[in-house]
């Protein structure tokens, strides 16, 4: 299947409680407006009785007539529904504190055009990053709060600031240490990607590599998902892992698990830039390629 940056491809994401005749209504209306179904794809999840769908459309679209007639099926099936533009770049700001590993990478990506995306910004609370973002021809906004972070409220409150200004479509917090407010969380809720260093729920928090290493574990991982207020507990979008063993010590856990975070991280904003994560009951129903 192309890929959605395809010319005149756009995308519509829906989700609603499951009944018959969704399928028929939605593709009726598209045909009835001059479109063509490019490649869809849909899931119902059996316990919760949720539909959701991913359509890409292409062709001579009426959008007046496909907005009054989408009008009427959000009536007579209760959709949640997004439309998404074809041709259009995404906007970033990536966050980190002194470990750039990630964020250099995403960087390099978006120069590369692996991710096909603009970065408005690189916000961290650690002034070494300011070099990388230098480099890339990035602005930078350093968010220390003064006296290296002693004012926690200051530092938050610059931190909410900055995100604000630059106003991305999403935020990437690509090792960023910090644990943010809730306030912070709920303004930013589905468009903040974190990465924790485990495969969640396994050893949230803190220095995951020490305790995996402690529990003798024979895979490490890497988990991407949407920030919300509790601790590394949010939707899950990607997941990778290593394998390990009893010969490896933490520093080489540490260097393992780099790599896979650094991949995990990019597939998880790749599927978000492409719309293909929809999130129900703190899960996430991410639609492939």
């Amino acid at each position: 299947m192309p890929h959605d940056h395809d010319a005149g491809l756009a995308i519509l994401t829906l989700q609603c409680p499951d009944q018959p005749g969704i399928v028929a209504a939605i593709s009726a209306l598209i045909a009835e407006a001059g479109g063509n179904i490019y490649g869809a794809d849909q899931h119902t999840d059996r316990d919760s009785s949720v539909f959701l769908q991913r359509i890409e459309l292409n062709g001579d679209i009426d959008w007046d007539l496909f907005r009054t007639g989408l009008a009427v099926l959000v009536d007579r099936f209760g959709f949640q529904w997004s439309m998404h533009a074809p041709d259009r770049r995404h906007s970033i700001v990536v966050a980190c504190s002194g470990e750039l590993y990630c964020a250099a990478d995403l960087l390099s990506r978006v120069t590369l055009g692996e991710l096909d995306c603009d970065v408005l910004g690189v916000v961290s609370d650690k002034p070494a990053a300011a070099a990388l973002a230098e480099r890339h021809g990035v602005p930078f906004v350093l968010v220390d709060g003064g006296l290296e972070g002693s004012d926690r409220a200051a530092q938050e409150a610059a931190f909410a600031s900055a995100l604000d200004t630059f106003s991305p479509e999403l935020v990437v917090l690509a090792r960023y240490m910090r644990i943010l407010p809730e306030e912070i969380t709920e303004r930013w809720a589905g468009r903040m990607i974190n990465i924790h260093h485990s495969f969640l729920p396994a050893f949230p928090g803190a220095r995951p590599y020490l305790r995996a290493h402690q529990r003798g574990v024979k895979l490490i991982g890497a988990t991407a998902h949407y920030v919300t207020a509790e601790l590394d507990a949010g939707p899950i979008i990607a997941q990778g892992v290593a394998t390990v063993s009893h010969r490896d010590e933490v520093e080489d856990l540490v260097r393992k698990g780099r790599d896979v975070e650094r991949k995990t991280l990019a597939d998880a904003v790749r599927l978000h830039l492409e719309h293909r994560v929809l999130v129900w009951d703190n899960r996430t129903c991410v639609f492939g390629e």
